[in-house]
Formats: C-alpha cells, sequence, structure tokens
C-alpha cells in the first residue's frame, strides 16, 4: 500500500517525525456515515467521507474499535481483534479505507484495548472452561475470600464490584468494566505476545500507528491488595469506583516493559506513531512514565479538559505547564472532546453562547503545544445531544442515570445533509437519534458559509500546519489570570503570541514590545482588544 506523503514545514523542509504536533481526527464508527442502510454507521460509510476529513487539514484519522465484537460495550469488548464485525464491513472494506486514506494524505490510527477482551473472545472461553487449560491464566483469576467474598475491594468503572463469580472455574475474574469484559493477565508473558501478533496483523495491512486504550490497566497488584478510600473532593460521587483509590488494580510498575515491546514493534514498521489512553483524577505521572525515553510510547492522551466543567487560563496553565519542553519529559497530545465525554462546547457554554465558545475553543486548540485531536462534529460545532431515557444505549448512561450525561449524547450521528432523511447520515432510522436543533449545522449548510464552524476549523488547521511555532515550537505562558490567558509560541522560523479572553467582560492588553501582525482572531479580536469569549493570534514582524 502507499504511503501517505511526509508534511512539510513552512520552511519547505521535511518533518521526519510526522506525528509530532499533529491534528488527528478522531472517528466513532458507528455515529459517522452508515453505507448499507441498517442505522448503524459502517467502514465504507468512513471511506465514502474521507475527502470531508482530509479537507479539514488533519494528518490522520483515528478510529474507535471496529473488531467483531457483541458490542455490550460497543466494540471495546473484543471477541476477535484480527478481524471486522460484520457490522462495520469486512477486512477488505479496511483495506480499501486505508488505501484511499493513504491516496488523500492521511494516516490511520486504531484503537488497540490490551486490557481486557469480550468474555466472547475464544481466549476467555478456552481460560473459564479449566484451571488447567493452556490459557487457564491468560485472565485473571482468583479465590474467593474464607466467607465466599471477593478477593478484594477494587470497584468496576461502570458500577458495582471488579470481579465476577464463575462457577466453571468456582472463582472470581477482574473485570474493570463490564461483567462482559474480563481483565486479561498481561503480566503473562505469553498474553503479551499474542497481543502483538494481533497489533502485527494490523500493521501489516498499513495501519500507521495505534491509540492503547485503557493501557494503565493492562495489569494489576498480584496481590491483590485492597484500595483506599478516596479523600473528599466536594464532588459528587456517581459511581462505587470513586469512593476509592484505584492504586493497585492499575499502573502497575511492569506495564511500560510490555510498552517497551509494543514500541520495537511498531518501530520496526517504520514511522508509525503510538498514543497511550490513560484516565483518572491522578493520570500524569504514569502517562510521563508511558511515555519516558524513546523507547516507549510517543505520546499520551491528556484527559485535563474531557471532564472539565468549564475552560479557565488556570486549567489551560496547569495542564501545559506539566508538560515542560525537557528532556526526560514526553510530548503531550490534547483533546476538548471525545466518544466519552460530553460535548466541550456545551460543558464550558450557556446554549446562547455557543457558538462563540466553539470559535474560541478551536482557537486555543490549534494553539496548545502538542498534538491535537478533534472529535467528529467538533469542526461543525455540535453540541451535546439530549437523549430521553427510552433512547439510551450506554450502558454507563444507564446504569447512572440521571447523574451523569452519559456518552450517548456525544456520540450521535454526524448530520451531512440537513434537508436529507435521517440527516444524510442513513437511509433509516440510526441507533441514536439525531437532534433537530443540529440540522442547522449540517455539513452541506456550512460547506455554503465561509464564516462557519467548518471554514474557521479548515483555517486553523491550515494555519497550524504552515507554522513551525505552532506545531513543534516552544510556548511560554505570559498571562493566566482569572479570565485572560496570554501565552507565546516560538520557533526558529517565528513568533506568536496567542491571546485568549475566555470571560464575558471586554479586556484590552498591554501590547507587547515590537511590531505585531494579527493573523487570526475570532469573537471580534483586534490587537490588543479582546471582547468576551475571543481570541487572537498575533506574529512577530
Amino acid at each position: 500500500m502507499s504511503a501517505p506523503p511526509t508534511r512539510e514545514s513552512a520552511g519547505g523542509s521535511r518533518r521526519e517525525e510526522w506525528w509530532r504536533g499533529a491534528a488527528i481526527y478522531h472517528i466513532y464508527p458507528r455515529s459517522f456515515a452508515d453505507s448499507n442502510g441498517d442505522g448503524i454507521g459502517d467502514l465504507p460509510g468512513i471511506t465514502a467521507h474521507l475527502e470531508h476529513v482530509a479537507s479539514v487539514g488533519v494528518d490522520a484519522l483515528w478510529l474507535s474499535p471496529f473488531f467483531t465484537s457483541p458490542m455490550k460495550d460497543f466494540g471495546y469488548d473484543v471477541a476477535d481483534y484480527c478481524n471486522v464485525d460484520p457490522l462495520f464491513g469486512t477486512l477488505h472494506d479496511f483495506d480499501h479505507l486505508i488505501e484511499r486514506a493513504h491516496a488523500l494524505g492521511l494516516r490511520v490510527v486504531i484503537d488497540q484495548v490490551y486490557s481486557h477482551t469480550s468474555d466472547q473472545h475464544p481466549w476467555f472461553k478456552q481460560s473459564r472452561a479449566s484451571r488447567d487449560h493452556p490459557r487457564a491464566d491468560w485472565y485473571v483469576w482468583a479465590d474467593p475470600k474464607s466467607d465466599g467474598s471477593p478477593p478484594s475491594n477494587w470497584q468496576s468503572v461502570f458500577g458495582g464490584p471488579a470481579w465476577a463469580w464463575d462457577a466453571r472455574r468456582g472463582q472470581y475474574y477482574l473485570h474493570n468494566f463490564l461483567t462482559e469484559q474480563p481483565d486479561l493477565n498481561v503480566h503473562n508473558p505469553a498474553v503479551q505476545n499474542a497481543l502483538l501478533e494481533c497489533a502485527r496483523f494490523w500493521l501489516e495491512r498499513g495501519v500507521d500507528g495505534f491509540r492503547l486504550d485503557a493501557i494503565d490497566y493492562a495489569m494489576h497488584e498480584p496481590a491483590l491488595t485492597n484500595n483506599p478510600p478516596a479523600p473528599a473532593t466536594g464532588k459528587v460521587r456517581t459511581r462505587p469506583i470513586d469512593h476509592q483509590q484505584a492504586l493497585y488494580n492499575k499502573s502497575h510498575p511492569d506495564i511500560p516493559r510490555f510498552i517497551e515491546r509494543i514500541r520495537a514493534l511498531t518501530d520496526s514498521y517504520g514511522d508509525r506513531f503510538t498514543v497511550a489512553e490513560v484516565g483518572g483524577e491522578d493520570a500524569e505521572p504514569s502517562m510521563k512514565l508511558f511515555t519516558a525515553g524513546t523507547n516507549r510510547f510517543h505520546t499520551a492522551y491528556g484527559f485535563n479538559f474531557l471532564y472539565a466543567e468549564s475552560l479557565t487560563p488556570a486549567l489551560v496553565r496547569s495542564a501545559l505547564e506539566a508538560w515542560p519542553d525537557e528532556a526526560d519529559i514526553g510530548w503531550p497530545s490534547w483533546a476538548f472532546s471525545n466518544h466519552d465525554a460530553p460535548r466541550a462546547v456545551s460543558r464550558w457554554a450557556t446554549a446562547g453562547e455557543r457558538v462563540a465558545s466553539a470559535r474560541v475553543a478551536m482557537l486555543l486548540l490549534v494553539s496548545l503545544r502538542g498534538n491535537i485531536f478533534i472529535y467528529q462534529g467538533e469542526e461543525l460545532g455540535l453540541p451535546q445531544a439530549e437523549i430521553d431515557f427510552d433512547s439510551l444505549q450506554d450502558p454507563e448512561a444507564i446504569a447512572n442515570w440521571p447523574l451523569t450525561l452519559g456518552r450517548d449524547g456525544a456520540r450521535t450521528p454526524i448530520p451531512w445533509r440537513s434537508d436529507a432523511v435521517h440527516a444524510g447520515f442513513s437511509t433509516v432510522r440510526p441507533w441514536l437519534p439525531i437532534p433537530d436543533s443540529q440540522l442547522a449545522l449540517a455539513v452541506d449548510r456550512q460547506e455554503r458559509d465561509p464564516d462557519s464552524q467548518l471554514a474557521l476549523t479548515r483555517r486553523l488547521i491550515a494555519l497550524r500546519n504552515r507554522s513551525d511555532a505552532l506545531r513543534v515550537g516552544a510556548m511560554r505562558i505570559i498571562e493566566a489570570a482569572s479570565t485572560i490567558l496570554v501565552f507565546e509560541r516560538s520557533s526558529a522560523t517565528g513568533r506568536l503570541v496567542c491571546a485568549f479572553n475566555l470571560g464575558r467582560v471586554p479586556h484590552t492588553l498591554q501590547p507587547p514590545p515590537g511590531g505585531w501582525r494579527l493573523v487570526e482572531s475570532v469573537g471580534g479580536a483586534g490587537t490588543w482588544t479582546l471582547p468576551g469569549l475571543s481570541g487572537l493570534i498575533a506574529e512577530r514582524i
């Protein structure tokens, strides 16, 4: 298969590390485009709309799971790592997607889920069949306590104990997520070898990298030590897991050794890319450990913004200053929205402010040092959809109703055409409803509007792509007051000042020394005036 072209810098030199500073478009396959009229998005649907993704100007796309699965967690419960679920198409469809993406200059990154499988995976069926089976210890099994209770107090992310009883073996198995998602015993070298062979399968088919889902859950503390209580923070706790510090069921110190094996494999295929997903309240130590040096993951996917209730200068400062430009610190990645988090525009703004908020958020995102991830629909300014209880699909949302917004509201299908049946996503009723309120934000309408969020996103990504200062340059915070954020981005080829008013009261900045040219602005910002919810980028001349 042909490789995508290497993007050139503003000065015309080829960037050896295509992934550093890259913009990556996140696709949730179920909700992107339906090609066969079953109401569920699929791989051919994605392929048919890749020109839209390429037009945004991103370097790559990341696909959430499309593997064989009973869909208890919509693909994150994998039953066959090396095949495509019929809902999404075939391996031939995937090959065609790769070929078309590469022809358009897009690289393709796919999810790999190494912490757990589906309980329908043949490995688990064999493991639970007998304690004497060759794969008996491919999963985390433990005897009950003397009173029959689970072997530790560990709690599942989706609610309730992280242990499920299995009468076949007379033991409990660990599931940090759904009961139907048993945890792999990645301490076992044979399990690591099998997972690496699955990775090799997709590398051979031409994928350009992997996002390693929940990789901090890949190994547990074998002693099964109880997790301690979590200190009070004042936040509402909606799940049992919120009441404890997850010290022993995740982030084991042996995980980096497995990461080094993954990196060695991907490096053997050339300029491939790896990004770790590490969530939780205290994720940064693991993120830095997993990206330290040159033989672990290239970057880690930060959660700082994904569940933040508001966008503040203090939040930006704390997130960015945790990843200084130092030799022993890894390279960060940032996302404001994704398939697991309520859309940022609905978390950070009232309904009447969402257009302005979406614009200033996109300007900020493209200005950050690190890789940036744009979740499908973010380029359209889509807000979180309100889903009634009877239409919910997400097991987490159903279990915690109504104390969480859940994930369904961020997963509603993309509106492609405002006047088409089901907004052009499908010819039949989609698996999740498309809100009527999102029709005005459909792709076809925004294509005709030079002032749309889509047009702005394309312009801003193009600016980032031609500016080494924005893409890979240094970052220095100048001001991070209650609502005003000012920072500098600089490289050998240029110096930029990025200024934002994240509040509602107009503000005038003290001009920095020297001459400056306004490069980009949103919300009516000018040099150096900042109305509420506005921002600018100025270049030193």
